[in-house]
């Protein structure tokens, strides 16, 4: 089963970020597959699994009842509380722009840790009808909850040249938005994945190293989910959840994220948030954070042959002042 075989990025590096210690609560507000919450809970702590995805937590649920893991449920629709190894781990389907409401009505406030692994799994670029992968014949959806907002097909078929360019250009740093847009206005309607690839190789005269639509999926995903939009909330949401010494970790995939993180840190890292030039502090901000490290850390070459997905990434982290 796939969804078994899937490895989560930068598990080592990770876990010694958030310094996992038995008894200790953590967060993982991306569960996925689960690897990284399953390892915390080996290791002892207790984990908060957050994800919008329903797929992805029957798969965790599935692992945890499976008969080789060890693991007792009580499981509801929406939200379960297991055992793994010597933790608990309580599952919930939710965004994680909600992790501050749902860290307090499970109990994991103050947190010990908490973690993003942010973008797509694998397993969902491997399931054509989630209309993530443009290689796959599937339905122009993208929804990380299929029960919630309007899918990309809506985006594509609706949206305005203007703003079609404007997503093509800020979420998939595409150098080429506005041709990029009139040649999926022209094309409209565009119903499934490969239709949509093909419109955007024409329009860039071909295929390069890298499938010039790559930018485009990446940019209609992010739109989709408005993943940039709620970073920036539930990031602030971990801090004022994170005990004294607790680590907030994050790992993302393209530059987008990874500058939204480092800015996070960095303002918060800082007593003073003025603008330059202001001659007395007015705006009476703390520093919440203490870096861990100056550099992000990336994976290894060896991590890399083993598994490509995680050539981009780049791990940040931070203590909790």
């Amino acid at each position: 089963m796939e969804a078994l075989r899937h490895e989560p990025v930068l598990l080592d590096e990770a876990l010694q970020a958030l310094a996992v210690r038995p008894g200790r609560r953590y967060v993982d507000c991306t569960l996925g597959r689960g690897g990284h919450a399953l390892a915390v809970a080996d290791g002892g702590g207790d984990v908060l699994g957050l994800d919008a995805d329903p797929e992805a937590i029957a798969a965790v649920r599935a692992r945890i009842e499976a008969p080789q893991a060890g693991g007792t449920a009580s499981v509801s629709s929406r939200a379960a509380s297991q055992r793994r190894g010597g933790g608990r781990i309580v599952l919930v389907q939710a965004y994680f722009d909600r992790l501050e409401e749902i860290a307090a009505e499970h109990g994991f406030v103050p947190a010990g840790g908490v973690l993003f692994d942010l973008g797509v799994s694998s397993p969902q670029l491997e399931d054509a009808g989630r209309g993530f992968a443009l290689a796959k014949e599937g339905p122009l959806d993208m929804r990380f909850d299929p029960s919630q907002g309007e899918p990309a097909a809506d985006i594509v078929n609706k949206a305005s040249v203007d703003e079609l360019a404007r997503i093509f250009r800020e979420f998939g740093e595409e150098p080429q938005p506005r041709r990029m847009a009139r040649a999926v206005e022209a094309a409209r309607p565009v119903r499934t994945t490969t239709e949509l690839a093909g419109v955007i190789e024409r329009a860039a005269g071909g295929r390069g190293r890298i499938h010039p639509a790559t930018r485009i999926f990446q940019a209609l995903r992010i739109a989709t989910n408005r993943e940039l939009e709620r970073l920036p909330s539930a990031l602030g949401q971990a801090v004022r959840i994170l005990g004294a010494g607790g680590r907030l970790v994050v790992i993302s995939f393209h530059s987008l994220e990874d500058r939204i993180v480092k800015t996070f840190i960095a303002r918060e890292s800082r007593d003073c948030v003025c603008p330059p030039g202001t001659p007395v502090c007015v705006c009476g901000h703390k520093a919440t954070l203490r870096p861990l490290g100056r550099k992000p850390v990336t994976p290894t070459q060896a991590e890399i042959a083993r598994n490509p997905r995680a050539r981009s990434a780049k791990l940040r982290a931070a203590e909790r002042l």
